[in-house]
């Protein structure tokens, strides 16, 4: 990417985690920087790249899931990165055209080309926003246009409740968000684990996002599943129990098949509000 691109408020001298994630995807909204750090990541854990790509297949399924099997028809993607191919609005509206798509993230150059990869896309926005500012996003017009909150919304919070740390309670953050929706809402989730990691791995990978953008917080499976209290989780696959799940075995014809090392990096689940 050349200097001449660089929207207004972007340091290319400091990683970016929305931009790492892009480098794993196979994008191409990245500085060298980025490319560096998420080199030196991979070096630690090369199957986080097989996570990064569990996590979009998670996405993907849990909102076309949410569009075909629960009927939701709003969504909020918040720290949703760039919408590039498969992402949400795609995922659902093959199920439903008139589904309305908003994406939120905080990063200012994600913003600016968010904006122009989806100038064209009926019923969709893409909107500045930090998910630590709960009244800032809910309360954003833009948001407001297209997203009725008389009706079920289904709040996507992938691979992003990993960076705020627990002095700014993610878990308050997380029913902020949901108590501003009705009965029939969804929450789909997924958060970075130290749980199938060794301690000195887990470290080493933290360590490179202490130059970033973000700081990452791994969480045990006990932290994550208290981001679900009050809902009511549904099965993650035909068979199973309604629990947390590994980013792969979520919506998998064969979860054996689909239970990756990289998927183990991270859980996930989606959620009801009664």
């Amino acid at each position: 990417m050349s200097s001449d691109v660089i929207p207004p408020g972007v340091d290319p001298t400091k990683p970016s985690a929305g931009r790492m994630y892009d480098y794993y995807l196979g994008g191409t909204e990245h500085f060298e920087v980025d490319r560096r750090a998420a080199e030196m990541v991979r070096a630690a854990a090369p199957e986080l790249e097989d996570a990064a790509w569990a996590n979009r297949g998670f996405l993907q399924r849990s909102a076309r899931w949410l569009a075909a099997e629960a009927g939701i028809r709003q969504f909020i993607d918040i720290g949703a990165g760039l919408p590039t191919r498969n992402n949400t609005h795609e995922a659902v509206q093959a199920v439903a055209p008139d589904a309305r798509v908003v994406y939120v993230d905080n990063d200012p150059m994600v913003q600016v080309h968010g904006k122009h990869l989806l100038a064209n896309t009926p019923n969709t926005a893409f909107i500045g926003g930090d998910l630590r500012d709960p009244d800032g996003i809910l309360n954003h017009p833009e948001l407001r246009e297209l997203i009725d909150f008389n009706q079920p919304v289904g709040l996507m919070l992938v691979s992003v409740v990993h960076f705020v740390s627990d002095e700014r309670d993610p878990w308050g953050l997380i029913r902020r968000y949901m108590d501003a929706f009705p009965s029939g809402s969804y929450l789909s989730l997924s958060h970075g684990t130290t749980d199938k990691n060794s301690e000195e791995v887990a470290a080493r990978v933290q360590k490179v996002y202490e130059n970033a953008s973000e700081q990452l917080y791994l969480r045990s499976r006990e932290d994550i599943e208290r981001f679900f209290e009050g809902l009511e989780i549904v099965p993650p696959y035909d068979g199973a129990t309604p629990d947390l799940a590994h980013l792969g075995v979520w919506g998998a014809e064969d979860p054996e098949v689909a239970d990756s090392e990289g998927s183990r990096w991270a859980y996930c689940a989606v959620a009801r509000k009664p």
